[in-house]
C-alpha cells in the first residue's frame, strides 16, 4: 500500500474538516438560538426562520402551494420549516470548510445570511419595521463571532522542523507530520461553551416566545360569550347518520381543518383588538372594540366552510356552529350599500393581522345570507388557530375569499381598484362553492364481504342547499341514496345507500344534485383557479 493511500484511509486526516463543518453547523445554531431570543423582544413573527418562511409562503407559485397542502395537508408549513433548517445547516456545514482556510470570508457568509433573514423580515406583510430585522443581524453577527473564534484553534501552526509536537518527538493535540498543528484541547473548550450558550438562549428564548401571548391566552379564558339573541335551531334527529365511517355532522374544533399562511399562530389580546371599517361607500366609518361587537345582537349558525385547496373527496371541509354580529348590519350601519343598491364598492377587503388579505363580494356578503362576524364556534370562544378573538364566516363562498382570521379591518373598494393576496397569485377573484359530494365509507382500497355493505358519506353546496345524492357501481345505472335530514342549506348533508355487494373488484362513484338542480360535473379541474370539481370514487375489493 502506497502512502498516499495511506494517508487517505487515516482518518486523521479528515478530522480537521470535519470538525470545521461541525463549527459552522455550531456557528448556524448559535445564530438561530441568539436570533429566537431576541425574536422574544420584538416578536416571534420577526424570527428568521419564521420570516424566510413566511417571505417563501409569499413568493411561492400557486400549483407549488396546491401540490405541498395536497401532499403534506396540515403539516405542510411544518415541513417548509424543516426544509429552511436543513438547507440552513448545509450552507453552514460549508462555510465552517471554507473558514478552515478563510477565517474572514466564512464568518463574512453568516452575516450574508443575516441580510437576507433580516430583508426577509422587514418585507413581511405585518412588519412593524427596522426592529423586525434585529433578530436576523444581531443572531447574524453572534453566529459569525462564533464561527470565527471557533476556527482558531484549528487553523493551528506549522510544526517545528524535526518534531511532531512533544518534547520527545511524540504527536501531541492534532499535529500530524505532514499537517499543521493545530489546538484540540482549545477548539473542545471553545465548542463546549459556544454549545451551552446557544442552547441557553435558545431555550430562554422558546420559553419567552411561549409565554409572549398569556395575556392573548387570559383574555380568551376571560371570555364569556353572551346568549344568542337568534339561536340555532337543533339540528334535527336522522341529520347524523348512526353509520360507522362516516363524518360527524358537527365537526370538533380540534378536527376541524387548519389551512393558512402564518408559520406563527397569531394570539391577540382581545382587550387591545379593534377593527376599523372604512372605504367607498362608508358614510359612517366605524371601529369597533371585542366588549362592542359582544353587546351587540349574536345569532348563531350551523355552517359548513370549505377550503379552495380540496380536492375532490378531500378532508378540507367542515361543519361547525358559530356565533357573531351579522356583517351585513355591520356595514349598513356604515351606510354602505350593495352594488344591486347603488353602492358604488362591488369588493370587501378584510385585512389580518398577520398582513393576509381577502376579498368578498359585497353583493354576497349583503344578499340576506348569515355571514358573521364570529366570536365563537361549537359554543366557545374562537382557538386561536380559528381566528380568535374575530374572524369572517360566509356561507357559499371558499375560504380565501371570504374567511378572514384574526381579523382587524375591513375596506369596502372594487375588484378592478384592488388585488388581495390570492388573487395576485392567479387565484379567482369571486369562488362560489361548488356542488361536491365525497364517500367516507367503505375506505379506498378496502375489503368488505359479501352482502350488503352500507356506502355513506357527505355531499355539499353551501347556500344551495343538497337535493339528491347518487351512487354508481363500476358502469352501472345512477342508484339514488338516502340523504339523512336537512339542517340547512348552508351546512352539508350526510347521505348512505345499502350496496349489495358482489365478489370481485369494483369501483363505487357518488354525485350530488344542488336545489338549483345543478348536477355536480364530472369535468375534472384542479383546485387552481377557483375550486376542483368532479365525481369522487374509491376502489374496493369484496372478498
Amino acid at each position: 500500500m502506497t502512502d498516499d493511500k495511506k494517508e487517505w484511509r487515516n482518518p486523521r486526516s479528515w478530522t480537521r474538516p470535519a470538525l470545521g463543518a461541525f463549527s459552522g453547523v455550531l456557528a448556524g445554531f448559535a445564530a438561530l438560538a441568539v436570533a429566537e431570543l431576541v425574536s422574544a423582544w420584538v416578536r416571534p413573527q420577526a424570527g428568521p426562520v419564521v420570516a424566510v418562511g413566511g417571505a417563501a409562503i409569499d413568493r411561492t407559485p400557486a400549483a407549488m402551494k396546491d401540490w405541498a397542502i395536497r401532499n403534506f395537508g396540515t403539516n405542510d408549513k411544518l415541513v417548509l420549516q424543516l426544509g429552511i433548517l436543513a438547507v440552513l445547516a448545509l450552507f453552514a456545514l460549508s462555510l465552517g470548510i471554507v473558514a478552515l482556510r478563510y477565517r474572514r470570508t466564512g464568518a463574512a457568509g453568516v452575516l450574508i445570511f443575516g441580510v437576507v433573514g433580516a430583508a426577509a423580515a422587514i418585507s413581511r406583510p405585518d412588519s412593524t419595521g427596522l426592529t423586525d430585522a434585529l433578530p436576523s443581524v444581531v443572531g447574524a453577527v453572534v453566529g459569525a463571532a462564533t464561527l470565527f473564534f471557533l476556527v482558531g484553534p484549528l487553523r493551528g501552526r506549522e510544526p517545528v522542523r524535526g518534531l511532531t509536537g512533544g518534547p520527545d518527538g511524540s504527536p501531541v493535540d492534532g499535529d500530524s507530520p505532514s499537517g499543521p498543528v493545530w489546538d484540540r484541547r482549545g477548539f473542545v473548550i471553545a465548542a463546549s461553551a459556544a454549545a451551552v450558550a446557544s442552547a441557553g438562549a435558545g431555550v430562554l428564548g422558546r420559553a419567552l416566545n411561549g409565554s409572549s401571548g398569556r395575556d392573548a391566552v387570559a383574555s380568551r379564558q376571560d371570555v364569556v360569550l353572551p346568549v344568542p339573541s337568534s339561536r340555532a335551531p337543533d339540528v334535527p334527529k336522522g341529520a347524523q347518520l348512526r353509520i360507522p365511517g362516516v363524518s360527524a355532522f358537527t365537526t370538533p374544533n380540534k378536527d376541524f381543518y387548519r389551512v393558512d399562511t402564518a408559520l406563527v399562530v397569531p394570539k391577540v389580546d382581545a382587550t387591545d383588538w379593534r377593527l376599523r371599517i372604512h372605504g367607498r361607500g362608508v358614510t359612517r366609518p366605524l371601529t369597533l372594540s371585542f366588549d362592542d361587537l359582544l353587546r351587540r345582537d349574536l345569532i348563531e349558525r350551523d355552517i359548513t366552510l370549505t377550503c379552495v385547496s380540496n380536492e375532490v373527496g378531500g378532508p378540507y371541509v367542515g361543519n361547525a356552529r358559530w356565533i357573531g354580529v351579522r356583517l351585513a348590519d355591520v356595514l349598513a350601519e356604515c351606510g354602505v350599500r350593495p352594488p344591486s343598491r347603488g353602492g358604488p364598492a362591488d369588493q370587501l377587503v378584510a385585512r389580518s393581522v398577520d398582513g393576509m388579505t381577502i376579498g368578498s363580494p359585497v353583493e354576497d356578503v349583503m344578499d340576506g345570507r348569515d355571514a358573521l362576524l364570529a366570536v365563537g364556534m361549537n359554543g366557545q370562544p374562537l382557538p386561536f388557530d380559528h381566528g380568535f378573538p374575530v374572524r369572517m364566516v360566509v356561507p357559499g363562498l371558499y375560504g380565501y375569499v371570504s374567511a378572514c382570521k384574526w381579523i382587524k379591518d375591513i375596506e369596502l373598494t372594487t375588484f378592478d381598484a384592488y388585488d388581495p393576496y390570492w388573487v395576485k397569485r392567479d387565484w379567482a377573484r369571486e369562488a362560489p362553492i361548488k356542488t361536491q359530494s365525497r364517500i367516507d365509507t367503505p375506505k379506498p382500497f378496502a375489503r368488505p364481504g359479501t352482502g350488503t355493505v352500507m356506502v355513506a358519506g357527505v355531499a355539499w353546496a353551501q347556500h344551495r342547499g343538497i337535493d339528491k345524492v347518487e351512487i354508481r357501481v363500476d358502469d352501472g345505472p345512477w342508484l339514488e341514496a338516502r340523504l339523512a335530514a336537512e339542517d340547512s342549506r348552508d351546512t352539508w348533508r350526510q347521505w348512505s345507500y345499502p350496496w349489495q355487494s358482489t365478489k370481485g373488484g369494483h369501483t363505487l362513484t357518488v354525485r350530488a344534485t344542488d336545489r338549483t338542480g345543478a348536477v355536480q360535473t364530472e369535468k375534472r379541474a384542479r383546485t387552481i383557479p377557483d375550486g376542483a370539481s368532479g365525481w369522487h370514487s374509491v376502489v374496493v375489493t369484496v372478498d
